[in-house]
């Protein structure tokens, strides 16, 4: 099963290092050490912690335009024999793609796995809140 860091797992949920390692000192994480000696999160978890977690997610404030790439976390894989859906969590964002069954496979995508969303759009909304 894949282990993410501290940082990364910070990163895929939108908050702070500091953050991520308050949850694993209260008990609401649970964190190994690595080979390294760096503090890792199984990524089976910390998908299901996104998943629990997601309407509490920060949300971004201010002005900004989100780029097209999207680092995240599988947070769930639903497949049937040709096609499957794949979410992940991607800082406060819950992106969902479909793709086959073969391609998951391909990829080895399951939750707790490391994945990046590339989003090519012939329109694109851009706002900024009041």
């Amino acid at each position: 099963m894949p282990q993410v860091r501290i940082s990364d797992a910070a990163q895929f949920l939108g908050v702070s290092d500091d953050t991520v390692r308050r949850w694993v000192s209260s008990g609401e994480l649970t964190a190994e050490t690595d080979d390294a000696g760096k503090k890792v999160i199984d990524g089976a978890t910390l998908a299901h912690f996104a998943r629990e977690r997601r309407p509490h997610l920060p949300t971004p404030r201010g002005s900004s335009s989100a780029r097209n790439r999207f680092v995240g976390l599988v947070t769930s894989v639903t497949s049937d024999t040709v096609m499957s859906q794949v979410e992940l969590q991607c800082g406060p964002y819950r992106v969902v793609s479909l793709m086959s069954t073969e391609a998951v496979g391909e990829l080895g995508l399951e939750p707790g796995s490391v994945a990046t969303a590339s989003i090519k759009a012939t329109n694109v909304i851009v706002d900024r809140p009041e």
